[in-house]
């Protein structure tokens, strides 16, 4: 049996009060009737049910640097969970 070694997308976020925390890149997606970008992430934390948390922000690139947001638009939220959705088949 071969082994398949998948490298990890990592990336360094840092939070509110300046805590640096390296992260893993599930996927990244522009949604392209709307221009907005998000990304999809995890600091491979598992909940109570032994499942991997995930995260999900809206990247704001406007002021120079870019900027992580959560998503509050219930619209957005749903166009999200269709790609996570797709994300899973796509895994099994």
């Amino acid at each position: 049996m071969e082994e398949q070694n998948k490298e990890k997308n990592l990336m360094t976020i840092i939070d509110q009060d300046g805590t640096e925390e390296e992260v893993e890149v599930i996927i990244a997606f522009k949604f392209k009737d709307t221009n907005k970008e998000y990304i999809i992430y995890t600091k491979n934390e598992r909940d109570d049910k032994g499942l991997i948390t995930v995260y999900i922000s809206n990247v704001d690139r406007s002021s120079g640097s870019t900027k992580l947001y959560g998503v509050d638009d219930e619209n957005e939220w749903n166009r999200i969970k269709d790609v996570l959705r797709e994300l899973s088949k796509s895994e099994q």
